[in-house]
């Protein structure tokens, strides 16, 4: 409720610093011009499109039609697909990316991404709904990463996506980088951090503790395990669903 009030208040604050200008530009020689036939925009911005009708009727000039869409929801389920709120499926990541993120989603989002994200009616989309929603699911991720890739990246993501997750392989492209040996044990938390597969130590304990780091096949609970480098190996990390890394120790 207090954020919402806060909302409210700093937009008739941003109203009023617009009209004031507008009010000055009226007695000086300053002239604004707003020509706009149509803004397109999402929800969220409802006000602010119609604070430009305003300003435009201000000026003697005809108010803009606005077009409002609705907006996506996120992997999250819950906020608005964005980057900042690191829920979004990038349209340039790649197809085997794209289909992990779609397969994330929650079996009713589905229906909302089908709807946004892709071109079929909404008489083909209710025809889906007798169908297995994880079926509905690949084929919502194939029929997207064919728009911005091509159906062979889809079939690929696919058949890569089933090999991972439904028979537990290893993918085949798993990234591998490099350690050497060393003496001296190291934080896994650290270490996480230090191979980009956490965004920071603290993040890399969070993963740690909700269990979604796996070393060897092992799930990893205890924040202060470390890693022992005085011998050389060869070691795979899982991070979350998605994330694979095969480490060398030499």
């Amino acid at each position: 409720m207090i954020r919402k009030q806060l909302k409210a208040t700093i937009a008739l604050v941003v109203l009023a610093a617009l009209f004031a200008v507008a009010a000055t530009a009226k007695t000086t020689s300053v002239k604004l011009y707003l020509p706009a036939d149509v803004e397109l925009g999402g929800t969220d911005q409802k006000f602010n499109l119609l604070v430009g009708r305003d300003l435009q009727r201000e000026y003697g000039q005809e108010s803009q039609i606005v077009l409002t869409m609705p907006l996506l929801e996120g992997t999250d389920g819950v906020q608005k697909m964005s980057k900042s709120l690191a829920n979004y499926i990038g349209i340039n990541e790649s197809p085997n990316e794209q289909f992990g993120k779609i397969m994330s989603i929650s079996d009713d989002l589905m229906w909302r991404y089908w709807e946004l994200a892709t071109d079929l009616s909404l008489n083909d989309i209710a025809a889906m709904k007798t169908r297995h929603p994880k079926e509905v699911k690949e084929d919502l991720a194939a029929t997207i990463i064919t728009q911005y890739h091509d159906a062979a990246a889809a079939a690929a993501a696919r058949q890569h996506f089933r090999s991972v997750f439904g028979q537990k392989e290893l993918p085949s492209d798993i990234e591998t980088k490099e350690l050497a040996r060393s003496a001296t044990p190291i934080r896994l938390t650290k270490l996480l951090a230090s191979l980009g597969l956490a965004p920071s130590v603290a993040e890399a304990q969070r993963l740690i503790e909700s269990g979604a780091v796996h070393l060897d096949d092992q799930r990893i609970t205890n924040v202060k395990a470390e890693l022992d480098l005085s011998q050389t190996g060869e070691h795979t990390f899982k991070v979350g669903k998605r994330r694979f890394l095969r480490v060398l120790v030499k």
